[in-house]
C-alpha cells in the first residue's frame, strides 16, 4: 500500500486503514436488544429497496412554504413519491410538514417517513440571545434550557432534526459567523457544545418533544483565511487537534445524532471530500455513529475547489463519507452512474442509506411519521410565558458590563433619559441573524424595554441620531437579505443636531449604537469591525454636551472600541439579545439585574491586531512592557494588549480573590490536586461572579500556551459574603496532543492561575511527578 499522509497519520495514531467496508461494519454493529431490532427492521427494508430508492435517501432538499402550506414544484412532488428524497428543510407548521410526510406515506412505493430540519440556531419561535451572547452568560444550565425551548417549540412545530450547535473556535471577528459560536476557547466551548446537544436531544431522541442535533461546520471553519468567509483553511495537526477539533468531539461524546461538513478545505483538501476527516477522524477515531450531511450545495461547490466535474465530486463526497447531500441533488443525479463506472461501491451507498434510515427509527418516525404534527400541541406550546419568561433571563445573564466610571449604572428611576441612536427602537434587530422562525414584530424593543422597567418616575426623550451606515451599497445589500433598514433622508448634521437637542436636556444619555443584524452571520464578513461612522460621529457630537454617556451595543462580534472605551462614562454590551432583548436590557441598565457576564471572545484595540486571542505561545523573544525594547514580539504603533480580555466583565458590585492555596505542590501520575481560593463580595451590591481558573506548562515537549481555561465556578455571593471554591485538577487537566498525536501529560512545571478574567489573577505552582 502506498504511504500516504493519512496512512502515516492514523499509523501515529495507533489506528489502521480498514479494508472497503470494514469499518463500516463495526461502526453498526448491534450493541443492544434495541439496536438489534432497529438492525433487522432496516435490514429488512433496505433489501426492498432500489439503487434508485437508497440514493433517494441521501437527497436533502429544500421547500418553502407559505402561510396556507408547502410550496411544492413539480419535481419535489415527483421525486418525493418515486421515492427520492431522505428529508426536507426550511418546512415547518403542522400543517405545512403533513403534507409532504403524507405525500411520501401514501404515495411513494416503500412509505418511507421523511426527516424534517431547520436552522435552529437561538431559539425557534421564542428567541434568545446569539450563540455568542449564550456563551458569554457562562451558565451551562442557561445554555442547555435554551436548547431545551427550542426543541419543544421546534418539534410542536413539525421538525424533527436542527441544524445546531455550531461550535466553531473563532479567533477572528471580521468572520461574521464568529456569532453563532462559542468564542475563542476550546474548554468553555466543549461545555457549551455538550449543553446544547443535551438540550436539543434530551435522554431519548424518540420522544416528541426532542430533537436532532447537527454539529457544524465539521471542521475548522472558524479558522477561514482574513476572516472571509468560506476561505482556505490551513494548520498543523498540533493545532488543530489541541485548539479546534475538541468542542466537535465533545458533542460527538455527548451524542449527537449528525454532523454538518464544512464549506471550506482542511490542509488543501475540501471537508466535504476529506475522508481523513469524516471517516477515520469521525468515526474511526472518535466512534461516531450518525450520519453526516453536507451544508448547503457544498459538494457542487467542489467543482470551483478544483477537485472536479459533478461525477467526480460526487464520487469524493461518497468515499469521503458524506451521507446526505444538501440541496445540490448531486448524488441523486451521479450516484447510479459511479456505482457503474466503479468509481464507488454498492457498500458505501448501502451503508450512507442505513445511516439516514437509522436516524428516522432513532426519532421514532418509522413508529409514527406524524408524531411531530399535531396542532393543538404547537398552539399550547409555542412562546408561551414560561418560554417568554426564560428568554428574558437569559438574555440578561448573557449581557457584559464592560465599563461603568463613577457608578453611572445602574440608572435611577427618576429624571430624564434621552434615549438615542439607530438601535433604539429596532425590533428586528433585537432577534439577530438565523433568528429561524422568530417573529421580530414580537420582539422588545430597547425603548419598549426602558418604558416598561423606569416607571412612571423617568422620562424617555428619544432620538435616531444616525443610520446604521452612510454606505448605500451596504444598505442596499442588507436590505436585499431581509435588512428592512429605513434611511433617514435628513443630513447627518440635522439628525446629530436633534439628538444633541435631546440630550441637552436630559439627566443622562443612554446611546444604542453598533450593527444590523445582517452585519454579522453567514457571508458577513467585515474588514472594519468598529462601529461604522455616522454612529461613531454620533457618540463625539454626545460625549461634548458634557452630559453621562452610557453606550449599549447591539452586534454580532467582538469591535473595535477604543475611543469609545476612553469616552464613554459606561458601556453594557447585549449582543442581539432575543424576543425579550428590550425588557433585559433595561432589567440591568435600571439594576433589576446585576450583570455578570464575561467574554468568550478577546475585544482588540485595533483591527491589525487580529488574530488575538488569550491562550497564544510566548514566543522567544516575549515583550515584557518596555517601550524601547525594539527586537520583542510587538507592534511599533500599539500594544499587544487586548482592550477587552477573554473572561473579562464587570458587575456594580466588586469581587476580590485570595491567593489561591493547593493541597500539594506535587502532582502525582494517579493523584488530585486541590486548588482553594475565597472569592469575597466586597462592593455594596448582591451580584454572580464567574471564577475562572486557568493552567501554564512552563517546559513541554511543545511550546505550550501562556494560559489555558481549565475550570470555572458561576457563584452567587450577597454583598458582604465570601466563600472558598474549590477546583479539583488531575493529570488529565494536564494533558496535551504532543508532536505524535498523543494525548499525554508531560513531567515538570505547572502554574496555575485564579481570578475574574485571563488578566487578573492571583497565582500559585506545582510539579507533575514521573
Amino acid at each position: 500500500m502506498k504511504r500516504t499522509f493519512r496512512t502515516a497519520l492514523l499509523l501515529a495514531l495507533g489506528l489502521h486503514l480498514a479494508a472497503p467496508g470494514q469499518a463500516q461494519t463495526t461502526a453498526t454493529t448491534a450493541t443492544t436488544a434495541a439496536d438489534q431490532k432497529m438492525t433487522q427492521f432496516i435490514n429488512a427494508l433496505m433489501k426492498k429497496m432500489t439503487l434508485e430508492e437508497k440514493i433517494g435517501q441521501l437527497n436533502l432538499i429544500t421547500v418553502g412554504f407559505d402561510v396556507t402550506g408547502p410550496v411544492v414544484s413539480k419535481d419535489v412532488d415527483v421525486n418525493i413519491r418515486k421515492g427520492n428524497v431522505g428529508g426536507v428543510f426550511n418546512t415547518f407548521t403542522p400543517i405545512a410538514v403533513r403534507k409532504l410526510q403524507e405525500m411520501a406515506m401514501k404515495e411513494s412505493r416503500l412509505h418511507i417517513p421523511l426527516m424534517f430540519g431547520y436552522d435552529v440556531i437561538h431559539g425557534h419561535r421564542t428567541i434568545f440571545p446569539i450563540p455568542l451572547g449564550l456563551s458569554t452568560s457562562w451558565d451551562m444550565g442557561a445554555v442547555e434550557r435554551s436548547a431545551r425551548i427550542a426543541a419543544e417549540e421546534a418539534s410542536a412545530d413539525g421538525l424533527n432534526w436542527v441544524f445546531s450547535p455550531m461550535v466553531d473556535i473563532a479567533r477572528d471577528p471580521r468572520w461574521g459567523r464568529i456569532a453563532e459560536g462559542a468564542g475563542e476557547d476550546p474548554y468553555l466551548g466543549s461545555q457549551v457544545a455538550r449543553a446544547m446537544v443535551r438540550g436539543y436531544q434530551g435522554q431519548d431522541l424518540s420522544k416528541s418533544n426532542t430533537v436532532m442535533a447537527c454539529v457544524k461546520h465539521f471542521a475548522l471553519y472558524g479558522a477561514a483565511e482574513a476572516g472571509r468567509d468560506y476561505n482556505t483553511t490551513d494548520m498543523s495537526l498540533q493545532r488543530m487537534y489541541n485548539e479546534y477539533l475538541p468542542p466537535y468531539k465533545a458533542a460527538v461524546d455527548a451524542g449527537a445524532g449528525s454532523v454538518m461538513s464544512s464549506f471550506n478545505d482542511v490542509n488543501g483538501i475540501p471537508a466535504t471530500a476529506n475522508k481523513w476527516l469524516q471517516t477515520d477522524l469521525l468515526r474511526n477515531q472518535w466512534g461516531f455513529k450518525g450520519f453526516v450531511a453536507t451544508d448547503y450545495t457544498a459538494i457542487n461547490e467542489m467543482t470551483a475547489h478544483g477537485m472536479g466535474n459533478d461525477a467526480q465530486v460526487s464520487a469524493l463526497a461518497l468515499n469521503a463519507g458524506i451521507d446526505q447531500d444538501m440541496v445540490g441533488e448531486i448524488f441523486l443525479k451521479n450516484l447510479a452512474q459511479n456505482l457503474k463506472d466503479g468509481t464507488v461501491k454498492q457498500e458505501q451507498i448501502d451503508l450512507a442509506c442505513r445511516r439516514i434510515l437509522e436516524a428516522k427509527w432513532k426519532l421514532g418516525l418509522f413508529q409514527d411519521p406524524y408524531r411531530y404534527t399535531n396542532e393543538k400541541r404547537a398552539k399550547a406550546t409555542q412562546m408561551k410565558k414560561e418560554f417568554i419568561d426564560a428568554s428574558r433571563d437569559i438574555a440578561r445573564r448573557s449581557m457584559v458590563l464592560l465599563k461603568n466610571d463613577k457608578n453611572i449604572l445602574p440608572l435611577k428611576k427618576t429624571g430624564t433619559i434621552a434615549l438615542v441612536g439607530p438601535l433604539a427602537n429596532r425590533q428586528r434587530e433585537m432577534i439577530g441573524n438565523w433568528s429561524g422562525a422568530g417573529d421580530w414584530k414580537q420582539a422588545v424593543s430597547l425603548e419598549q424595554g426602558l418604558r416598561n422597567v423606569a416607571g412612571n418616575g423617568v422620562k424617555i426623550v428619544t432620538a435616531q441620531g444616525a443610520n446604521f451606515t452612510d454606505d448605500q451599497q451596504m444598505i442596499d445589500r442588507l436590505n436585499a437579505h431581509g435588512g428592512e433598514l429605513n434611511v433617514d433622508k435628513r443630513s447627518a448634521e440635522v439628525m446629530i443636531q436633534e439628538a444633541v437637542q435631546a440630550a441637552q436636556g436630559a439627566d443622562v444619555i443612554v446611546a444604542a449604537v453598533g450593527e444590523s443584524q445582517g452585519m454579522t452571520g453567514e457571508a458577513a464578513s467585515r474588514a472594519d469591525i468598529g462601529i461604522p461612522a455616522p454612529q461613531l460621529e454620533l457618540l463625539k457630537a454626545l460625549k461634548k454636551t458634557g452630559k453621562p454617556l452610557v453606550i449599549v451595543l447591539m452586534n454580532g462580534r467582538p469591535l473595535t472600541l477604543t475611543w469609545e472605551d476612553q469616552n464613554a462614562d459606561a458601556i453594557l454590551e447585549t449582543w442581539f439579545s432575543g424576543t425579550q432583548g428590550g425588557n433585559a436590557i433595561a432589567d440591568v441598565l435600571f439594576g433589576s439585574y446585576n450583570p455578570a457576564g464575561k467574554l468568550t471572545t478577546t475585544f482588540p484595540q485595533v483591527v491589525g491586531q487580529i488574530p488575538l486571542y488569550y491562550n497564544h505561545k510566548n514566543t522567544g523573544r516575549p515583550y515584557a512592557g518596555d517601550k524601547l525594547d525594539k527586537y520583542k514580539s510587538r507592534y511599533m504603533d500599539v500594544s499587544n494588549d487586548p482592550l477587552y480580555p477573554f473572561g473579562y466583565g464587570l458587575s456594580y458590585t466588586t469581587f476580590t480573590y485570595s491567593k489561591p492555596e493547593l493541597s500539594t505542590t506535587s502532582l502525582s501520575p494517579n493523584g488530585t490536586l486541590d486548588v482553594k481560593v475565597t472569592v469575597q463580595n466586597t462592593g455594596n451590591y448582591d451580584g454572580e461572579e464567574v471564577a475562572q481558573l486557568y493552567l501554564r506548562d512552563m517546559v513541554g515537549s511543545l511550546s505550550r500556551p501562556v494560559k489555558e481555561l481549565k475550570g470555572f465556578q458561576k457563584v452567587m455571593l450577597k454583598k458582604g459574603e465570601s466563600r472558598t471554591l474549590t477546583f479539583h485538577l488531575t493529570p488529565e487537566d494536564l494533558k496535551f496532543y504532543n508532536n505524535d498525536l498523543k494525548w499525554v501529560a508531560e513531567p515538570g512545571d505547572f502554574q496555575v492561575f485564579v481570578g475574574g478574567n485571563s488578566r487578573d489573577v492571583q497565582t500559585a505552582a506545582f510539579k507533575l511527578t514521573e
